[in-house]
């Protein structure tokens, strides 16, 4: 079982490192709001969380086996602010963090949740 958690973990890194930011077209808009959008190709429903320093804020639950898109308070992203994202398995034993991601407002961030 802790294999798997491990495993799940480094996936879940993997899965953060390969970020995709919408901004990079240059048809952003930098006023808008910032998004999550969250596959959750895992079986078990996940509790997101964004979070900045030591402030933590709930943005939702994404179902397994499903894509859901959640926004970010505009309280968290001001300018060019770097952002860590929690993904929490309802029903399991352990939350995966991602690495630090820079994100402004109007970027689209996905996120992948891989199957364990």
């Amino acid at each position: 079982m802790k294999i798997r958690s491990i495993a799940f973990a480094l996936l879940l890194l993997g899965a953060f490192a390969c970020k995709t930011f919408s901004h990079g077209s240059g048809d952003a808009d930098q006023n808008g709001p910032t998004v999550i959008q969250v596959d959750n190709q895992g079986f078990l429903d996940m509790n997101v969380f964004a979070m900045r320093s030591s402030q933590r804020v709930r943005l939702g639950t994404a179902p397994g086996n499903s894509k859901t898109n959640f926004t970010v308070p505009s309280s968290l992203v001001s300018g060019l602010t770097p952002l860590r994202f929690v993904a929490d398995p309802i029903g399991g034993r352990r939350a995966s963090v991602s690495e630090e991601i820079t994100v402004a407002p109007g970027d689209t961030v996905v996120l992948t949740i891989p199957p364990v």
